[in-house]
């Protein structure tokens, strides 16, 4: 009896053994298909389109290097990654105005690789090899026939309006290249960087955030074919206010957030007046200004942290702060209220699988409000308040999907607000992080999809705006 039940228990692990080396097999034959991006596309290298591509990176996207030593500021040597807090990212103000002064630091290229990842490497990889472009700076005349993709390197802690003015420079020089004055060309924008393609569209190179009643011209849209927006916080990001508060995490060290005030750019990606971005402890939507310094203050946030009280350069850091505040409320309104045509409808791809922060909470904590960052931060949660669902949405990672749609709800049967205007062609959603964006399969595939199509269904409609 012993025999056979050793004999049985053999054959037991053997079948047992065979089932999971099969049941492995067939998980790597069950492997979604990866699309031949070459053989898909081959036809489009022979095609008589000739619009060149722009890609504009994000925030943190384009390295900065000192202009007097050439020296690499961002991100610099590999051994300074881990634990640098870069404060030399710090715009210098002008003490009497809290305007920022000129800064020693400029652009000298994109961010192909930073971190040990490959950022924007995949995109350009992609349109080389299997879209028939040709990486090109600008300044060399184009060949008879060549299709060419540029970068767009830009100092990305200066106000966008600024580089909105830096991508009509490079568009003109890229108009000269072909010899075509009147030459439109694609844009891929990346996070922050659509937000600075979306307001070229609409005024081109004018400042109107100044306060003054400014009307949708569309200046830009006469350089512009088609624009493609991957991970573009179209109604901001809470990411962007966690940074703020605790620091913009960069290996094992944070970019402080007196760092970040001093960087215009960085108060363009706050939450939209229209979206809820903060709660209380039931759960309640909170009536407080983003953009007023006062709230700040209340707060005691950022550079009105005890422990900031009586630093040096503090007055014009402030004065700089409430500034900068202002023209962001204003930003944001310029980029949604309706247009009068829109004769550019934008492809969107962005992620909704991760949980994203969507909301900060306040929490009431020695005779003060604390502000909680995450669920997991609140000391005395209430019955039955799902802090996790307030708190956090679908998305990347870094922008939810409501914000990525200039939505103001997850919930699709919703009608958009009159004010939230986003001229959408179609949104592709992808199951990927907002780092990793560029590197995702199908992003590529459609990418290419989208500006080898010589003429897209909704390109020959006049996209009106709402009344």
């Amino acid at each position: 009896m012993q025999y056979v039940s050793d004999v049985e228990g053999r054959g037991r692990r053997l079948v047992t053994a065979l089932l999971m080396g099969l049941c492995l097999l067939l998980a790597a034959c069950s492997e979604a298909p990866r699309p031949d991006l070459g053989r898909l596309y081959r036809l489009g290298m022979t095609s008589a389109d000739f619009a060149p591509v722009i890609l504009i990176p994000g925030a943190f996207g384009s390295r900065l290097r000192d202009k007097a030593s050439g020296d690499e500021v961002w991100p610099g040597p590999w051994w300074r990654i881990p634990f640098s807090s870069y404060a030399e990212l710090a715009l210098e103000l002008d003490v009497q105005t809290g305007v920022p002064l000129p800064s020693r630091l400029e652009a000298n290229g994109i961010a192909e690789q930073a971190f040990g990842r490959d950022f924007y490497r995949p995109i350009l990889n992609t349109l080389t090899r299997h879209g028939g472009y040709v990486r090109s700076e600008p300044g060399r005349a184009a060949k008879k026939g060549e299709r060419r993709v540029y970068v767009f390197a830009y100092d990305w802690r200066q106000d966008n309006v600024q580089s909105a003015r830096a991508l009509h420079a490079l568009i003109e020089a890229v108009r000269r290249d072909y010899a075509d004055p009147a030459l439109r060309v694609d844009l891929v924008a990346h996070s922050m960087g659509g937000l600075i393609a979306r307001y070229y569209l609409r005024f081109g190179t004018r400042d109107v955030l100044d306060g003054q009643e400014q009307q949708v011209t569309m200046e830009g849209s006469k350089s512009v074919r088609k624009l493609v927006l991957l991970g573009t916080p179209n109604l901001g990001s809470v990411s962007s206010l966690h940074a703020f508060l605790s620091g913009e995490p960069v290996g094992f060290g944070r970019i402080a957030p007196a760092t970040l005030a001093t960087m215009p750019s960085a108060y363009q990606l706050f939450p939209h007046p229209l979206a809820s971005w903060l709660v209380d402890i039931d759960g309640k939507p909170r009536d407080d200004e983003l953009f007023s310094v006062q709230t700040w203050q209340r707060h005691r946030w950022s550079i009105f942290d005890p422990s900031m009280v009586g630093s040096p350069g503090m007055e014009p850091l402030v004065k700089h702060f409430t500034r900068q505040l202002e023209r962001a409320r204003r930003f944001a309104w310029m980029l949604s209220v309706a247009e009068p045509v829109s004769p550019i409808r934008y492809v969107l791809f962005g992620g909704d699988c991760h949980l994203t922060p969507a909301r900060l909470l306040l929490e009431a904590e020695a005779g003060r409000d604390r502000v909680r960052l995450a669920p997991a931060d609140i000391r005395a949660p209430r019955p039955g308040v799902r802090y996790d669902e307030l708190m956090l949405e679908p998305g990347d990672g870094r922008v939810t999907k409501p914000s990525l749609l200039a939505r103001e709800t997850l919930d699709p049967s919703a009608p958009q607000h009159e004010d939230s205007f986003l001229p959408i062609a179609y949104p592709f959603f992808l199951c990927e992080h907002h780092s990793f964006l560029t590197g995702n399969i199908n992003f590529q595939d459609n990418l290419l999809g989208v500006l080898l199509t010589r003429h897209l269904p909704w390109e020959n409609e006049r996209s009106e705006a709402r009344p």
